[in-house]
């Protein structure tokens, strides 16, 4: 893929979406459409986002039990997605049955560990160690499991990289130099997790917040 960049478009409102999408399409090389879009707007919603001609990203993040997340991916086969994410949490038996109900030209990415908890917040979860202990267990199962590749965040997608050579690395939560992290807690620049092996880069309020979200667009690509 030329140009790494997806932007994520968190809106409920079609027309804005819409919108959004044709004023940057020139500067990314593709569209992310996550619960709050799909919630609101369905299969219709992608299929109009998909009439702009590039690859769609639908970031629905399935976490139940397997036969449900099978289910779900086969409901959605229908729309084509390049890129559905589940949660690696959800376990090998669920990201496996996943895996196997999509269809033969979309990725299936495990999510590691939302970018917007630290080492805090873990705790409070649960979870032992550190958030490069947990993203590398979870990039093991989901390589373990069949899944093309992982989401996690650029602070840890070098280490992942190590593990999983030939993974397919999907990074969100990145912020321009000088960017304001909002509720993002693991946050590098696009650059930065481009250079450490991310496949692609999922940026949304630095485009999507711009009082100019072309320029925004263009700006960022500059810098890849």
């Amino acid at each position: 893929m030329t140009n790494p960049i997806f932007v994520a478009l968190d809106t409920p409102n079609l027309d804005d979406a819409l919108t959004l999408a044709r004023s940057v399409k020139s500067h990314v090389g593709g569209l992310k459409l996550g619960l709050e879009f799909f919630c609101a707007n369905g299969h219709h919603g992608v299929y109009e986002i998909q009439k702009l001609g590039l690859p769609i990203f639908l970031d629905l993040k399935l976490h139940d039990i397997p036969n449900t997340v099978a289910k779900a991916m086969q409901a959605i086969n229908v729309l084509e997605p390049a890129i559905v994410t589940v949660h690696a949490s959800g376990g090998r038996a669920m990201m496996e049955g996943a895996k196997a109900a999509a269809g033969s030209n979309t990725k299936v990415v495990g999510v590691t560990l939302l970018t917007s908890l630290d080492e805090r917040d873990m705790g409070r979860i649960g979870y032992s160690g550190s958030t490069h202990d947990q993203v590398s267990r979870l990039t093991e199962l989901a390589q373990e499991a069949g899944l093309d590749g992982i989401v996690c965040s650029g602070n840890e997608v070098g280490a992942a990289h190590k593990i999983w050579k030939d993974g397919f690395f999907v990074v969100p939560g990145l912020r321009p130099a000088n960017g304001k992290a909002g509720d993002q807690k693991r946050t590098v620049t696009p650059r930065a997790a481009r250079d450490h092996g991310a496949s692609i880069l999922v940026i949304g309020r630095p485009i999507t917040a711009a009082e100019d979200p072309n320029a925004a667009a263009r700006a960022i690509e500059a810098t890849l």
